[in-house]
């Protein structure tokens, strides 16, 4: 035998409820209780005015898309004039980038907004690259990403007006041209 044989030991398993009695009956005595902290005081404020704009008709919708090894996933939210909340998400059944996604969850948000009659949209995305290109503030040189905004674009005519902003930024309403 050399001396780099490996030798295979079997590990012991824990069961999780055991693990679970254990951890309880071993407290904590400088225990406290975890503080969330919102470092962007601007989300919090988010709602405060903009529900009664134009006569309380305003809708809002907050999307998010992901895409990493895991898989490709979208969601929005997307809230009433009368505070009614409409949670979506998706998973994507194809392989696409983190921009891709933000678009795609954007689309299903922007849909379902039309679908419950929404005549005046703020948007909500945490994708700078994606909000600042529907706005126009930016060039679409992706060839991937270029359907995808003039799909959402064509909507235009849809939803007037249709606000779109970012978390990132302070959040101010915006007026496409």
């Amino acid at each position: 035998m050399s001396e780099y044989d490996i030798i295979y030991v079997t590990q012991k398993s824990i069961k999780g409820s055991a693990l679970a009695k254990y951890l309880a009956q071993q407290p904590i005595n400088d225990y406290q209780s975890m503080q969330p902290e919102f470092p962007n005081e601007d989300i919090m404020a988010l709602f405060e005015g903009d529900h009664e704009e134009q006569n309380g008709k305003t809708w809002t919708l907050l999307f998010d898309g992901a895409s990493n090894v895991m898989g490709h996933g979208i969601r929005a939210i997307l809230i009433s004039p009368g505070n009614q909340y409409i949670p979506m998400t998706a998973r994507l059944c194809f392989n696409c980038t983190n921009n891709i996604a933000e678009y795609e969850a954007c689309a299903m948000g922007i849909q379902a907004a039309i679908e419950s009659k929404a005549k005046i949209l703020n948007v909500y995305g945490d994708s700078a690259l994606v909000i600042h290109q529907l706005k126009g503030e930016w060039e679409t040189r992706d060839p991937k990403l270029i359907p995808y905004r003039a799909y959402i674009m064509g909507w235009w005519s849809i939803l007037i007006p249709l606000n779109f902003n970012t978390f990132h930024e302070k959040i101010t309403s915006w007026q496409m041209p």
